[in-house]
């Protein structure tokens, strides 16, 4: 099949052409909706659904934008940890795990209630579905660090809320599995999944700093510290994942763990926020777009 035929057909199957489209929705997207004044993650989504299976299907959603999409919300959840002021988080922390019980508890016995007596459903069944809207991520985060509001007390504590929101969704998915398999409830899971947590965080806050320091000093080369730097986070990930827990929990520690060891207004900060702002969450906000279905919808 020559080049002309490939591209003619959707959806596109030709890898230049589809990285050149993401491109120009990366690059156009913004500065269309600026005049609007609509934020440019929504511009990234609707741009999603437009190009996407449900949309014109001019590009579906293979494995690349599987595997940027993966990394973008990885890559939001360790900019929050990374960026956020300690001293600020340890001023709002409880009120971050207050707000992280609040905006899980409401919607997840909401969800529950409605979904077991409007739809019909079991209640285990009820319960998987309540989880769901119960459990939140940051795809706002670019927006208010757009606007330098990331340090802020209100975006302090909504990390925190999201945190805390994440890992309960984890214990009741995590129950939900054991009476689907066993028929019982198993406090067992539950107290296993937060021994893990508690070794998984403390082998963090000591092994990567030390690592990080003698990585550091020994290597100035800044591509390659970024390399490590991502390796770092991306391993946090995969092991979070491998012991039951979300690999998004896993990016933000690793993102607190190096907090002290990347300054705000070094180079290696500026390619961390330039790399993921530019390319992986992109991918991700447009990879969100396609997999909405707009009929469903109406």
């Amino acid at each position: 099949m020559n080049l002309s035929t490939a591209l003619m057909e959707l959806p596109l199957r030709q890898p230049v052409a589809i990285f050149l489209l993401v491109l120009v929705i990366i690059l156009f997207t913004p500065l269309l909706l600026r005049r609007l004044k609509i934020p440019h993650i929504i511009g990234m989504i609707l741009a999603g659904m437009v190009v996407g299976p449900y949309g014109f299907n001019i590009l579906e959603r293979d494995a690349s934008f599987q595997i940027f999409g993966q990394v973008g919300i990885l890559y939001l959840m360790f900019l929050a940890g990374v960026e956020i002021d300690m001293f600020n988080l340890k001023q709002n922390l409880r009120k971050g795990v207050l707000f992280g019980l609040i905006s899980f508890t409401i919607p997840m016995v909401g969800g529950l209630l409605l979904t077991h007596y409007i739809l019909d459903t079991s209640w285990l069944t009820s319960t998987l579905i309540a989880s769901m809207y119960a459990s939140h991520t940051l795809i706002s985060y670019p927006i208010t660090a757009r606007f330098g509001l990331t340090n802020s007390r209100s975006a302090v504590i909504s990390i925190c809320g999201t945190v805390v929101a994440v890992l309960l969704a984890l214990v009741v998915l995590a129950e939900v599995v054991a009476v689907q398999e066993h028929g019982v409830f198993q406090w067992f899971r539950i107290l296993r999944l937060f021994g893990l947590l508690i070794v998984y965080c403390g082998a963090l806050y000591y092994l990567v700093p030390i690592m990080t320091r003698r990585f550091f000093k020994s290597v100035n080369e800044p591509v390659t510290q970024y390399i490590y730097v991502m390796a770092v986070m991306l391993l946090a990930s995969l092991l979070a994942q491998l012991i039951g827990l979300e690999a998004i929990l896993g990016a933000f520690l690793a993102g607190l763990v190096l907090n002290r060891y990347i300054p705000k207004r070094s180079a290696l900060m500026n390619r961390i926020e330039f790399v993921g702002n530019a390319v992986f969450i992109p991918y991700f906000l447009i990879g969100v777009g396609m997999l909405i279905n707009i009929n469903v919808i109406l």
